[in-house]
């Protein structure tokens, strides 16, 4: 055991010395560079939400995060906590981006924590749609769901490190960032016929998504999207979805996210 204990010590000892390695690798191997290591699977919500806060809390830039799922209430102390550990990242200068679904604006809690974040700095956009979850910080490390292994657990995912695919990654976020409104402009529409939901459901169906695809890619199920276009034909006083598709062509609620 003693032996076994001494490799396993010089082997810890050779892996910390890799980051000085990797940074001497422009110097002695100028033409081609080596993005560093490239992803690690977290198989379980526990894994990926740790190794979230460990990366979280050692940022010196930056955060973005993109939460496409439709919002749930969650302990009020966890909520409190992340919104205080926000807080302090503003506080030492480190810009946090949030991307948010259109249904997150319609969510008591979501919208009282968006509400404190922003107070203190933070930027929130919301975007109708579906969109990829994830979140990227510093440039340097990016959390994306798992797409790759079938049968895990839903909230299993990737620590993706290597360089040029966090720099995607961050380039398709600023895509996404873009194309989004901002919180502030969607929540001043009380007048708005459609909820937040809603709208991620028609810009589904007005892509051409049947109503059953549309699901699959909002994460709903099936009858959520069918209660939700029943509830909106009812709203509108409308017999078919035709008819609700043909409102929503010259809509007002298009403009909203």
């Amino acid at each position: 055991m003693g032996e076994a204990l001494t490799e396993l010590r010089d082997l810890v000892s050779r892996i910390h010395t890799i980051p000085a390695l990797e940074s001497l690798a422009e110097d002695y191997d100028p033409h081609r560079m080596y993005g560093g290591p490239a992803s690690e699977y977290l198989p379980t919500r526990d894994a990926m939400n740790g190794r979230i806060g460990d990366i979280s809390a050692a940022a010196t830039t930056s955060v973005l995060t993109a939460q496409p799922a439709a919002p749930t209430d969650r302990d009020p102390r966890i909520v409190a906590l992340g919104a205080q550990r926000v807080v302090v990242a503003l506080e030492a200068g480190i810009e946090v981006r949030s991307l948010y679904s259109s249904a997150a604006v319609s969510h008591g809690q979501t919208a009282a924590y968006v509400r404190e974040i922003a107070d203190a700095g933070a930027q929130v956009r919301i975007l109708s749609g579906a969109f990829p979850r994830m979140m990227i910080v510093d440039t340097r490390h990016c959390f994306i769901e798992n797409r790759v292994i079938a049968g895990s657990d839903r909230d299993a995912g990737w620590h993706v490190t290597d360089r040029g695919c966090v720099s995607w990654a961050e380039a398709v976020f600023d895509v996404l960032w873009d194309r989004a409104a901002r919180w502030s402009d969607a929540a001043a529409r009380p007048d708005a016929m459609t909820t937040g939901r809603q709208r991620q459901i028609l810009v589904e169906l007005e892509a051409g998504y049947t109503k059953q695809q549309a699901a699959k890619r909002l994460g709903l199920g099936e009858r959520t999207v069918t209660g939700e276009l029943s509830a909106l034909r009812a709203e509108l006083g409308m017999r078919t979805l035709y008819q609700v598709m043909a409102w929503w062509a010259t809509s007002l609620d298009r403009g909203l996210p």
